[in-house]
């Protein structure tokens, strides 16, 4: 196995909105609105997993200060359980420091246990409960992760 990780391109777009369909079928984003993401790069991070030319995992970020948004975050079946997608939310919670974030927010499917234990293992905790808010009428947890606040921006939390 030789799984790299680098930068979403345009390119990407058809392989990671099959797997997107795969793997939300419900709930998969039209290929327009990565088209829309990725236009987005003052705001936008994302990233793809690579593996023998396959892209098996990707995941994306938005930052509008204070605030970053895990936008989404995937892996394919096979490769789960190898940490990949442990090491892809730390890219993301890493990046939304940099970008001087104070909070990560992310929602996530209350019928998606693997995906919460992972969210709760790095720190995240359950802020908010969505009824019915994905198709299927399933829950959504709104979950957050406070970051330390950069120096100078200990105020813009308390607003």
């Amino acid at each position: 196995m030789s799984v790299t990780l680098r930068e979403m391109t345009v390119d990407d777009i058809p392989a990671v909105h099959q797997l997107e369909t795969e793997l939300f079928p419900e709930d998969a984003w039209p290929v327009a609105a990565f088209e829309s993401e990725l236009a987005q790069n003052e705001t936008r991070n994302y990233w793809v997993y690579e593996n023998d030319g396959q892209i098996i995992g990707y995941a994306g970020l938005c930052t509008v200060l204070p605030i970053s948004d895990v936008q989404t975050i995937a892996i394919n079946p096979e490769f789960q359980g190898q940490g990949l997608g442990r090491k892809l939310l730390t890219l993301l919670v890493e990046t939304a420091k940099q970008r001087n974030a104070l909070d990560v927010m992310l929602e996530v499917r209350f019928d998606n246990p693997t995906a919460i234990s992972l969210y709760e293992s790095m720190g995240f905790i359950t802020i908010h409960r969505r009824v019915g808010y994905y198709k299927g009428g399933v829950d959504a947890l709104i979950m957050r992760l406070q970051l330390d606040a950069p120096q100078g921006q200990e105020e813009a939390r308390k607003v």
